[in-house]
């Protein structure tokens, strides 16, 4: 036993593989894997945070695939076992600034009690700020919700439900030394009074050089069905290359 808490937080950092959008660059992937561990006189903890992400951009669409993994354990009882993959894309044949998007997505999440979820849908985005330096986007419309959750630890329910997804997007970068980034939903039912899902994702970033840049990210996950929510806070650093 040791006389003082021992505290040891493992970084594991974060690896970004990209190709700068251009003319003719249109692939980007992005690898992030960060994580922490607490060990003290009265237990353990850690927590691992991975996440893989494929882009492909031409004039006129961008596709999108994501995936990512958070596995966590405090004291040896199992905390988070959270998986999450998607696939997006973009149209931009719509008017000056907006663009169509359409949007498939399965969870799986332990903390959030969703033994399986399945969103699929569409709708407009429409971009109120758009510098190279700025970026503020705001979207909107529906998905088709087909979830199989626990609602209470004796009760599993299977049900489907159509949910209006409102999205607030931005990124912001603060003389090529600072970035903030944002991606946040509201997502509510449109046939049942009190079932929303809110996601928020914040990320900023401080450049040390061209190539490494500190960065931490605040996530908020809270599902009304299940009564269920989590937050998780990672930092780490992100070492970038282009070519």
């Amino acid at each position: 036993m040791h006389k003082y808490p021992l505290l040891f937080v493992l970084l594991l950092g974060s690896f970004t593989a990209s190709a700068q959008f251009n003319d003719t660059t249109n692939y980007h992937v992005i690898f992030n894997a960060t994580g922490s561990a607490n060990r003290a006189r009265d237990g353990n903890a850690y927590l691992l945070n991975n996440g893989l992400r494929f882009e492909v951009k031409k004039k006129s669409v961008a596709m999108n695939l994501s995936n990512s993994w958070v596995y966590g354990k405090s004291n040896g009882a199992l905390t988070n076992n959270d998986y999450s993959t998607s696939f997006d894309f973009n149209l931009y044949k719509a008017m000056p600034h907006a663009y169509y998007w359409g949007l498939a997505n399965y969870n799986t999440s332990y903390s959030l009690k969703i033994n399986n979820q399945l969103l699929a849908g569409g709708g407009i985005a429409y971009s109120i700020y758009d510098r190279p330096n700025a970026y503020l986007n705001i979207s909107d419309g529906i998905l088709y919700d087909l979830s199989d959750i626990n609602t209470t630890d004796t009760t599993r329910e299977v049900y489907y439900t159509y949910r209006n997804s409102l999205r607030l997007q931005f990124h912001f970068v603060v003389k090529d030394l600072i970035t903030l980034d944002g991606s946040n939903f509201l997502q509510n039912s449109v046939t049942r009074k009190g079932d929303y899902i809110i996601r928020t994702n914040v990320g900023l970033g401080f450049k040390l050089n061209n190539w490494l840049t500190l960065n931490s990210a605040l996530s908020y996950n809270k599902i009304s069905r299940t009564q269920s929510e989590n937050l998780l806070f990672t930092y780490g650093l992100k070492v970038e290359k282009y070519f």
